[in-house]
Formats: structure tokens, C-alpha cells, sequence
């Protein structure tokens, strides 16, 4: 669970449901072509012989900071730093 609390009370949200998020903003932004498992993903995908659905996002709580790996496939011939500056700043405005 993602918690953080505010002046009414603590708000908690799971990390799938975290996940499914910061997955959906990143496959929106121009130059995706995909997400892709990570191998923790593909493995517990083929043991449920089904995809997860927090496909290509894993997100970590490290000493009170959150981390968020993002596995994607970028379409070919796209500048890699625009569509990396761009998944960013969709991200962390979904997120925020």
C-alpha cells in the first residue's frame, strides 16, 4: 500500500492499482509502441497464463521514496530522450 496523509485523513492506494496508472499515462505518450513485461512479469504471466495488468510498471517503496521502473518498446526511428522527457512529464502530472 502507497499511503501519505493529509489534513482529513490518511489516503492509501495499492500498488497495482498504482501501477495500472503510471502504465496507462506512459502508454499514451507519442512514441510508445508498448509496454513489456519485466522478467519478474513474464514469469508470473506465464505461471497465470494471463497478462498482468500492471504490464511493463513496477512500483517500489525505498526508504519512504517511491520508485517506478517503466519497461516499454519505443517506435522506430523517434528521438529516445523526447519520448523519455515526455513520458515523464506525463507521469508525474498523472501521479501528482
Amino acid at each position: 500500500m502507497i499511503g501519505f496523509e493529509t489534513t482529513l485523513g490518511v489516503v492509501e492506494i495499492s500498488q497495482e492499482y498504482f501501477a495500472n496508472l503510471i502504465g496507462q499515462a506512459a502508454s499514451e505518450c507519442y512514441g510508445v509502441a508498448g509496454m513489456i513485461n519485466s522478467p519478474y512479469q513474464d514469469l508470473r504471466s506465464r505461471v497465470l497464463r494471463r497478462d498482468a495488468p500492471d504490464k511493463g510498471v513496477r512500483v517500489r517503496n525505498e526508504n519512504g521514496k517511491l520508485t517506478v521502473d517503466i519497461h516499454i518498446a519505443v517506435t522506430y526511428g523517434v528521438n529516445i530522450a523526447a519520448i523519455v522527457r515526455s513520458i515523464v512529464h506525463k507521469v508525474r502530472y498523472t501521479v501528482e
